[in-house]
């Protein structure tokens, strides 16, 4: 399971995301549009060592050798505007991810990808009026890229999570679900074992 920071200031963020890494929270996706580097680097110094392996980066991925962080994220934008992708951003990695919003995209990306989100899956809790615009549980079923795993992101949470995975998705992404509640970590546990139940 992987959860997404949210974009914005939340009080207390990186002792929440220390105590999620300590309730075994596997991947976290950085993604703060606006920092600066400087407050990028800033902010990846305040997360323990020992969970800088399962750190993603959005942006600013210059930074990730200076922090032990060695998985990084693309978006679609990034993916698209450069022909020579991903050679350009080529860097030893642990592991490269992107975003998706069509099965005929996820189906076209190349083999460099261990992963990419397909969204939205249900209506968004953090963007407004973000839902989906067809059934990607029925798109899905036309999946022919095996050897990207397929995410799902949008609307995910404790209700819906069993049903993304028994249709066919090989995780979930969670962002609105944990940063919309009121206790974002008790709402990580029972989301996570609802996910550890569904994959045992």
């Amino acid at each position: 399971m992987i959860v997404i920071t949210n974009p914005f200031f939340i009080e207390d963020e990186i002792q929440m995301l220390n105590s999620l890494f300590e309730e075994g929270l596997s991947l976290l996706h950085i993604r703060k549009p606006d920092f600066s580097a400087l407050e990028m680097a800033q902010f990846i110094n305040q997360i323990k060592l020992e969970f800088r392996n399962k750190v993603v980066l959005h942006n600013h991925h210059y930074l990730a050798e200076d922090f032990g962080v060695d998985r990084f994220h693309f978006s679609e934008k990034e993916r698209k505007q450069n022909s020579d992708f991903p050679i350009r951003f080529s860097k030893p990695c642990k592991s490269n991810s992107t975003s998706t919003h069509s099965i005929q995209d996820f189906n076209s990306l190349e083999n460099e990808f261990d992963y990419a989100f397909l969204s939205p899956i249900f209506k968004s809790i953090s963007k407004e009026n973000y839902h989906p615009k067809i059934d990607l549980f029925e798109a899905l079923k036309s999946k022919t890229n095996n050897k990207t795993k397929a995410i799902a992101l949008g609307g995910i949470n404790a209700e819906n999570i069993q049903k993304t995975l028994e249709n066919g998705f090989d995780d979930v992404a969670l962002l609105g679900s944990i940063w919309n509640n009121e206790n974002p970590l008790e709402q990580f546990k029972l989301c996570q074992k609802i996910v550890h139940s569904y994959l045992q």
